[in-house]
Formats: structure tokens, C-alpha cells, sequence
């Protein structure tokens, strides 16, 4: 029980779980000193103790410990939405934008699903990347995607890809051989794009990543902060100055990020004061606070963005002292206009090409079918690698056999035979996509219900 004098816990806002406690009983009279980026956690305990010493961004920022950051919000003049419970289009100002996405959690849902403004997200992000390769001459920078749920990070990879971006995703659902593969390939730099639903979490270093593309819905400031935090890691260290040390992070007017950003502001320049007041709250309630878990859209029940007009980018820096400095740095290096106005820029999408969505859409679906059929399999409590479906003891698994029936159910909406997909054009895509429950349902009764 006297072993430890001295125990120290990196990531210290865990230090209020069941399996640290039974370490803290185990030597009660060794000293704690926890450590924590983010004292309060994201279901809305506080790390225990009592602060001793705080070291804010802020100064991390100007010491060259972490990147400068700076937000890219996209402000669309109009937006026009419609709800499904009466089918009414509706158009409306940024102005009501912003407080749509404030107060309303599925309008924050639809801005991050709905190909009209995910695209925008998609086409900012890599305006962003090209413009920091450019600057910097790191042709090996990334970006990183927040996404809500398995069927999000599809869409999201098939809009990159669409666009000539190598992207692919990681999720916890996936086995570890797969997310394995999406790792060596990011660390061997052949992915511009890595996009990921609570997998690439605390400790995870990969200092390339520059661009933090917000798909997802932050409720809470500590999980955005951790999700941020992954394009903070400086490329080089010690140089605050460097242009390769910096990073942006990208979101849509509408998904209320504006709010935790302003609050990470604030978390930027916090000292002593600020944690003083932070750590002594008392009657939270977790069950209040939202965390990042991964959460099922059900935008195709209750809104639907249509489309928007203009949209334009306002650059909101993270050390308000860094804006003027950058721009004029930006328009010595020819990267600007001399008269850039970084509240009046208007988003240029970017080119893509039919051949580039047909291929991007094809691959999706392989995606989707796969998907699918682990979904299935999950809801019903069957092994994806077991061998339960093998009824003609062919040594087929589970996933194979609920692939295969639906992969049937596609080709024949489309009059495709087997091994055509990559003959697949555009409006037998969009046919599929459209009619894709129906013919899912269709392999279940093959599969499930006709046995």
C-alpha cells in the first residue's frame, strides 16, 4: 500500500472512473497529480482534485507547442429546407440559419447530411488543404472528417473521392484489420483524407493533419476540443512562426459549431480564474450534456435541405492578434489578392468530373452493400464471421451470404449480371440509391425469412 509515493494520470479527466478509483484505494497514501487537456469530460464530470497549475493554448500557441488555429464558417445568403410532415419548402436568411441550427437539432442534422451543404463542408476543407500544401510546401498535409455514424462516413468518403481526394474511414464497427489498413495508409501518405466516428480519439498523433472538417454535431465543448485537438500537433517543433504549423478547422453556419468555437476562444486564453470557476460546478446532470456518440440522422423523417444560394467563407482566427498578421503573410507569398476581405469570399466548389462521382459511387456502394449486410447481421445477434447462413455448408460466412443476396437484388434492379458494377453508369446508380431499402428488404426475406 506505501509502494507509489507519487502517481501521476495523463488524460487525468478520466480519473473519475470506476477502474482509476480502484487504483486511487489501492495506494491511499501516495500523492495524485492528474493531467488533462479537457478537465471537464464530455458526459459532464469534472476531474477530480484541485488545480495546482493550468498552461492555457494561448501560450502553447505563441511558444510553438501546438499549431495556430483559425475556423472557416460557410455562410450561405439563403438556405431552403423542407420538412417532410407537410412538404413545405422553406427559404430563409443566414440570419435564421444561425438560430435554426441553435435551436433545432434536426436542422443541425440536415446541414451535415444533406449533399447540398455537406458538399459545401467537403469542397471548403479541400480549398483549405490545397491552400495550406501551397503555402507551406508540405504536399503531405491532411484532413481529418468528424462523421456521425457508419452510413455518414460513406457519404462523406464517396464526396472526397468524387473529387480526385484519396479518403477513406475509420470506425469502431469496422474489424481492426480494416482500420489497421486505413491507418498504414495514412502513415504512408497515400489518403488526403482520413474521416472517422470516435475513433481517432485522445493520444492519437499524426501532426499532418492540418484541416478538421466538422461533419458531425458537437453539443458539448470537450468533445470538440479532442476532435480539434487532432490538427493541433505541430510539424515542427519549437517554431511558432513556421507556416507549416497551422490549422484550420472547417463548419457550416448552420450545425451551431459557431458556439463551441467561441467557447474554445475562451478555453484558449483561459488561466487560473477560468478553471476556478469551471471545476467547483456541482449538481450537472449528466444525462444534460450530449457527448460525441454517434448519432443515427433522422433527417429523411423530419428535414430536408434542398439548396443554397451564394455561400460565402468567414475566417474567425483563434488568437484574434493572428488575422491581420496571416493575411499579409498570404499576400506577400502571391497565395492572395492584395485586396483579399476574409469576410467576403465567395466558396469556389470544387471541379469534379461524371467518370470521377460515377467511380466515387460505385465504390460507395460496394461500401453501402457491406454496410448493410454487418448491420443485419448485428440487428438479428448473428456472427459476422460465423457460419450460421451456410445452409449448403459451402464454407461461406455470415457477412458473405447477406452480401451476396443483396449484391443479387442490385444487379437485378439494374439488369446487371454478376462481376458488371464496374459497368455501372450514373442513372442505374441513382436508381439503385433511390430504391435501396426496397431491394434490402428484399434480400432479407431471401435470406431470413424465406428459411
Amino acid at each position: 500500500m506505501d509502494y507509489f509515493d507519487l502517481i501521476l494520470f495523463d488524460e487525468g479527466h478520466h480519473s473519475v472512473a470506476e477502474s482509476w478509483e480502484t487504483l486511487r484505494t489501492r495506494f491511499p497514501n501516495a500523492w495524485i497529480v492528474n493531467f488533462s487537456a479537457t478537465p471537464l469530460r464530455a458526459d459532464g464530470q469534472i476531474m477530480a482534485g484541485r488545480v495546482l497549475y493550468s498552461y492555457s493554448i494561448f501560450r502553447a500557441i505563441q511558444e510553438g507547442y501546438v499549431k495556430r488555429l483559425k475556423a472557416v464558417q460557410l455562410n450561405p445568403r439563403t438556405l431552403r429546407y423542407v420538412r417532410r410532415e407537410n412538404g413545405e419548402e422553406i427559404e430563409v436568411d443566414l440570419a435564421e440559419v444561425r438560430r435554426l441550427g441553435e435551436t433545432e437539432a434536426d436542422f443541425r442534422r440536415s446541414v451535415v447530411t444533406s449533399s447540398e451543404t455537406l458538399t459545401t463542408i467537403v469542397d471548403a476543407s479541400i480549398r483549405e488543404l490545397q491552400r495550406l500544401r501551397a503555402l507551406s510546401g508540405e504536399l503531405h498535409l491532411k484532413i481529418i472528417a468528424s462523421a456521425l455514424n457508419f452510413e455518414h462516413c460513406r457519404q462523406i468518403v464517396q464526396a472526397y473521392a468524387a473529387r480526385g481526394q484519396r479518403a477513406a474511414f475509420v470506425h469502431s464497427r469496422v474489424d481492426s484489420a480494416a482500420n489497421l489498413r486505413v491507418m498504414q495508409q495514412l502513415q504512408a501518405h497515400q489518403l488526403d483524407v482520413v474521416v472517422q466516428v470516435r475513433k481517432l480519439g485522445e493520444g492519437f498523433d499524426h501532426p499532418l493533419l492540418a484541416v478538421a472538417a466538422v461533419f458531425s454535431v458537437f453539443s458539448n465543448l470537450s468533445p470538440f476540443v479532442q476532435f480539434v485537438g487532432r490538427i493541433m500537433r505541430v510539424i515542427v517543433q519549437n517554431d511558432p512562426g513556421n507556416v507549416v504549423n497551422q490549422g484550420v478547422v472547417v463548419f457550416h453556419a448552420g450545425a451551431n459549431i459557431a458556439r463551441q468555437w467561441g467557447d474554445f476562444q475562451q478555453y484558449s486564453e483561459a488561466d487560473q480564474n477560468y478553471f476556478d470557476q469551471l471545476l467547483p460546478l456541482e449538481g450537472l446532470d449528466p444525462g444534460d450534456l450530449q457527448t460525441d456518440r454517434e448519432l443515427t440522422p433522422r433527417v429523411a423523417a423530419d428535414m430536408e435541405v434542398r439548396a443554397q444560394s451564394e455561400v460565402l467563407i468567414e475566417e474567425i482566427q483563434l488568437l484574434e492578434d493572428d488575422e491581420a498578421a496571416a493575411i499579409r503573410l498570404l499576400q506577400e507569398r502571391g497565395i492572395i489578392a492584395a485586396d483579399f476581405d476574409p469576410a467576403s469570399q465567395a466558396l469556389q466548389p470544387v471541379p469534379t468530373t461524371r467518370v470521377a462521382q460515377r467511380q466515387a459511387m460505385r465504390n460507395s456502394l460496394d461500401m453501402r452493400v457491406r454496410n448493410e449486410a454487418a448491420r443485419l447481421l448485428h440487428q438479428r445477434g448473428i456472427p459476422v464471421a460465423g457460419h450460421t447462413l451456410d445452409r449448403q455448408h459451402l464454407g461461406r460466412e455470415n457477412l458473405i451470404i447477406v452480401k451476396a443476396a443483396i449484391d443479387r437484388q442490385v444487379n437485378s434492379a439494374v439488369g446487371r449480371a454478376s462481376g458488371q458494377r464496374h459497368e455501372f453508369s450514373r442513372s442505374e446508380l441513382d436508381q439503385i440509391d433511390a430504391t435501396f431499402s426496397r431491394l434490402v428488404a428484399a434480400a432479407v426475406e431471401e435470406v431470413f425469412d424465406g428459411n
